[in-house]
């Protein structure tokens, strides 16, 4: 019972640390070391047998397998994303949607930017920092309220493209190692699935931001407010083909090379965005320059709050919650998405849910004989609800580091189309599945 306390009042300090403003670096330790105190786990490796688990080694065990797992495709995703945004690729899509739908539309504009870029590959990080200039003129001509502009950020990014078939997100790859499927798994219902998502996310987004209009909220101007450079721009099919040349990539060397198609995909998406814009450069060093800082700062942050997964699994109570969730009676598409949602939670990241949880359960649900296609992608969409609680890596970077909002101002909007949404849309996926769709 101890230890269970600990584990649930971890993951609640860790999410007050957050929403106070506190480093995910500091607060994912902090959190950790809460846990192993209540749950009488020994601080060091020193004062156990070799081998044995203790705070420090599990905490550090998570966060450096992350990253030697992940690193890569951060990086390359995150310098795909500085050099697409310093030719003026991403600023030249983005212009060319919003030319399309009028101010009047700037709100589907601004998710619909996030969308094509997220689908093409782009770091979710950068995609919001690519945008939010244009995404904060937009709303500053319609004179709608800046504290919306994270929710709509994140409702083109983290909800139906990041963890739909072909995805080129990592939350997508994931299950693919476990699970011997490919990234299109379970493709039919996804299409149903990602569509509801984003038509029910604009409309509950534009519903709320309508509302908060009418009560008299209006766009406020800070000093601090980056203005768009006025430059020339490639034409915008110089931008989508580099995105469109990340799917083409991963979807040809997926089966030979597994999650490590990303790696020459995205690779392919910086050489080809290169070729087709080198003369629109303003400095390429900088650009590879920030986007490794960006790939640091993004797998740092997520990594941080999966060392504090990694503790969270050795105690006693972890096991205790995974039994008791893997012994949910009825489907095992309802077994398997619980358990990701609630360590995804646990974690504050999509990617570490899955990566803690799919060892536990992939194995158990494939001797039942489940759908891996059908599982696969009910995991995927599990891994993007619970994972945007307040202190979630991307939450915390998109709202306080890119719009400089608060937690307070920003996190309802923000967690509605995040958690709620993706929620429901993961209901959607099991019911169909169950009903034999795509299977």
């Amino acid at each position: 019972m101890l230890s269970m306390i600990g584990m649930i009042g971890g993951l609640i300090l860790l999410i007050v640390l957050t929403m106070r403003g506190v480093n995910l670096l500091i607060a994912g330790p902090l959190s950790a070391l809460f846990v192993a105190v209540l749950s009488g786990l020994p601080l060091f490796p020193q004062l156990v047998e070799e081998g044995e688990v203790n705070l420090l080694s599990n905490y550090m065990g998570g966060f450096s397998g992350f990253i030697t797992s992940w690193f890569p495709m951060f990086l390359l995703g995150a310098i795909f994303g500085k050099v697409m945004e310093d030719t003026g690729a991403a600023d030249s899509v983005s212009k060319w949607l919003v030319g399309k739908f009028g101010l009047s539309k700037a709100v589907l504009a601004i998710v619909i930017a996030c969308a094509v870029l997220t689908y093409g590959g782009v770091s979710l990080f950068v995609v919001a920092f690519s945008v939010y200039p244009m995404a904060l003129s937009l709303f500053k001509q319609a004179d709608l309220p800046r504290r919306f502009i994270p929710a709509a950020l994140a409702l083109g990014s983290v909800t139906f493209t990041m963890t739909s078939a072909g995805s080129p997100e990592i939350q997508n790859w994931i299950p693919i190692d476990y699970l011997n499927t490919s990234p299109y798994a379970g493709w039919e219902v996804s299409i149903i699935v990602a569509i509801f998502m984003a038509f029910f996310g604009y409309w509950w987004l534009k519903r709320m931001i309508n509302k908060a209009v009418k009560k008299g909220e209006r766009f406020e101007a800070r000093e601090s407010d980056p203005q768009m450079a006025d430059r020339a721009l490639p034409h915008p099919v110089t931008g989508l083909i580099p995105l469109l040349v990340v799917l083409a990539v991963s979807f040809i060397f997926h089966d030979s090379l597994g999650t490590s198609a990303l790696i020459l995909a995205l690779l392919g998406g910086v050489l080809t965005t290169y070729l087709l814009n080198m003369k629109y450069f303003t400095n390429l060093g900088k650009a590879l320059t920030d986007g490794t800082i960006g790939a640091l700062i993004a797998i740092g942050n997520t990594a941080a709050v999966v060392g504090f997964g990694g503790v969270a699994k050795a105690v006693p109570a972890f096991q205790v919650a995974v039994d008791a969730m893997t012994s949910i009676p009825g489907s095992p598409l309802i077994g398997g998405a619980v358990a990701v949602s609630v360590i995804a939670g646990l974690t504050g990241s999509a990617s570490g849910g899955q990566v803690i949880a799919l060892p536990l359960i992939a194995p158990h649900y494939i001797d039942m004989g489940v759908n891996t296609e059908a599982l696969h992608r009910t995991i995927a969409i599990s891994s993007g609800a619970l994972d945007s609680l307040p202190h979630n890596g991307y939450v915390v970077t998109t709202i306080q580091g890119i719009c400089g909002e608060t937690h307070k101002a920003a996190y309802g909007a923000m967690g509605a189309v995040t958690v709620i949404v993706p929620l429901i849309g993961l209901t959607i996926a099991i019911i169909l599945f169950s009903l034999g769709l795509g299977i």
